[in-house]
């Protein structure tokens, strides 16, 4: 399955609730939101926490169990999958009466299990409930310092927060010297080291309570306030948080720091778009070239990388689109022009570009680039409209000729 699927689970009997629990666990395409181990709580579970799915065991009590289903499907959205050891005809048809989806018979292979859940997610996903279960992940990774890869995760953001139907969340993962609260003014009570922490006992609720919610309606965690607390933060931590993340957001936006360490690969593994930011200029270019190339040593990373240049029309001698675009041996994504006191004013304000300047040319761009990460806008073709020039600058040709399209020279 392409989306999360969140799930609730209800069996008075410990060891068999366990054992489904264990088994849910152990897939991707799902996350446990809770577990209740009597009938009589399991609808305010639900109201409390909304999965997408409740899974309900019927032997501890048949009659509870089946009246639970018919509550549980009048008063929610959430679709039931129930478990029986028994396989009893009469038994099945009762609990499909009264509302369930699926019927699972222990022993549960895992075959069945996917096979149930797969099932329920495609009929949800074309329901046309209007609920969005799909979470599209985006990396924003930087060539260099300095770029502007915070800047265009937290506005990118902020853009995306603007639609109705979103919900966004940013994650720092520069532990060190992360900055993105400080662009959007906020002082957050708690950090990604906090969710981490406390990840075994986390739920929907508590995640939103623990993230700290801009103006413009975009969720923040942040990095650790301790340079000390960042080695706390694990890779299994993280992948955890992800995948609650996923299951809860529509959008999920990772600003990554620049060591491009075990955390960053993880961040760049689990997106499903990584957008590498770079500037016209050798150092940036050379780096864009290195980091490619090491990309493609991760199955599919390379694929879904695209490139975003940054500050496009700079008048500091910077290296032409179509020389660069030959350098990298690959297509510009997206061009942002160059707007220095603008983007400036907005950062040292701790503002959106959205608050301050909704119709500047640079606001206008993102706009444009949160469009076109779903395919619903094209890449402007004009050098023009972004301010481009084709300048070369002093010295480009001696590091072309080291560094040509692939693979530099040994």
């Amino acid at each position: 399955m392409a989306n999360v699927l969140r799930v609730a689970i209800v069996d008075p009997n410990d060891r068999d609730r366990e054992d489904i629990k264990t088994r849910l666990l152990g897939l991707d395409s799902v996350w446990l939101e809770a577990e209740c181990s009597r009938y009589e709580f399991f609808r305010d579970v639900v109201q409390q926490t909304s999965p997408d799915i409740g899974v309900i065991a019927l032997d501890a009590d048949p009659k509870k169990a089946l009246a639970l289903i018919e509550e549980v499907r009048q008063t929610s959205d959430c679709s039931i999958l129930c478990i029986s050891g028994s396989n009893d005809g009469s038994m099945i048809l009762r609990a499909m009466r009264a509302g369930a989806k699926e019927f699972l018979t222990r022993p549960i292979t895992l075959e069945d299990l996917l096979g149930a859940l797969e099932r329920i997610g495609g009929e949800r996903s074309g329901s046309g409930s209007g609920r969005q279960r799909g979470c599209m992940c985006i990396a924003v990774a930087g060539c260099s310092g300095g770029v502007g890869s915070t800047s265009l995760a937290v506005n990118l953001g902020c853009a995306l927060a603007a639609e109705e139907n979103n919900t966004v969340a940013l994650v720092d993962l520069d532990l060190a010297l992360g900055d993105a609260d400080v662009f959007l003014d906020m002082i957050p009570d708690y950090t990604l080291v906090d969710v981490a922490q406390n990840i075994a006992r986390l739920d929907f609720a508590l995640l939103k309570r623990s993230m700290t919610k801009h103006s413009s309606g975009l969720y923040l965690l942040p990095r650790p306030v301790q340079l000390q607390d960042t080695p706390i933060v694990g890779i299994e931590d993280l992948r955890r948080v992800l995948g609650l993340l996923k299951a809860n957001f529509t959008h999920v936006i990772l600003d990554l720091s620049k060591s491009y360490g075990p955390l960053d690969m993880v961040a760049l593994e689990e997106s499903q778009s990584v957008l590498l930011v770079t500037q016209l200029d050798v150092p940036c270019l050379r780096n864009v070239v290195r980091l490619l190339m090491s990309f493609d040593e991760v199955d599919g990373l390379k694929d879904k990388t695209k490139i975003v240049v940054n500050r496009v029309g700079l008048d500091a001698g910077q290296i032409g689109l179509k020389k660069a675009q030959e350098t990298i041996s690959r297509d510009i994504f997206w061009r942002i022009p160059n707007d220095y006191r603008t983007m400036v004013e907005v950062r040292n304000n701790g503002v959106s570009l959205f608050e301050r300047f909704p119709k500047s040319q640079i606001t206008q761009s993102i706009q444009g680039l949160a469009a076109a990460l779903h395919g619903s806008a094209e890449e402007s073709k004009d050098d023009e409209a972004t301010g481009s020039k084709e300048k070369a600058a002093t010295g480009v040709g001696r590091w072309l000729k080291m560094w040509p399209a692939g693979k530099p020279k040994s």
